[in-house]
């Protein structure tokens, strides 16, 4: 049994969880509303307040959709009432970044300043000159415009300049050594 999968998903007031008849389930919460296709194989019911996921059998495919299921519905749960955020750091000398509309306009030390459009969904904000705030409802439309923005300039390893997330820890290499 998947221990991921057996643990039910708690549903927080004010959020609506719809099932459809083709396992398609829909969350409905004060932020928004996000819906996704669930397999076939994995039945879902709410029983007082908590989702519940439950499988079949115990072949292969079955257990692999068991504790991902539940898991990307967990995900649209806690977008819905919660959002999710992703805070990235820039360290170098020039590297700025702020907000122009819903542009993020950023300098990163290319002859030309890099230009980048909000994704419906997402929100960004620039609370200083090198910090930038990736907002949303969706985890995996955050995590992945917030990976967008850090592959302009990904942080190297000799001065550790470049766009890196708040927690990442980047290894530090030595550089030459003269005689």
């Amino acid at each position: 049994m998947s221990r991921i999968g057996k643990k039910p998903v708690e549903i927080p007031s004010g959020v609506e969880v719809k099932i459809s008849d083709d396992n398609v389930i829909t969350v409905k919460g004060p932020l928004g509303e996000l819906s996704q296709p669930v397999s076939k194989l994995i039945k879902m019911e709410v029983k007082d307040n908590e989702l519940v996921f439950t499988r079949g059998g115990d072949d292969r495919a079955e257990r692999e959709q068991h504790g991902l299921a539940r898991a990307l519905v967990h995900n649209m749960v806690e977008g819905v009432s919660k959002g999710f955020t992703k805070k990235l750091v820039m360290t170098g000398v020039g590297y700025k970044a702020e907000k122009k509309g819903n542009q993020l306009v950023m300098s990163l030390g290319y002859s030309h300043p890099v230009i980048m459009d909000d994704p419906e969904g997402i929100k960004t904000e620039a609370p200083d000159a090198t910090t930038i705030l990736v907002k949303g409802i969706d985890k995996n439309l955050v995590g992945n415009y917030a990976a967008n923005i850090r592959a302009w300039r990904a942080p190297e390893p000799y001065k550790g300049k470049g766009i890196r997330y708040d927690n990442e820890v980047i290894r530090r290499k030595e550089g030459k050594t003269g005689k």
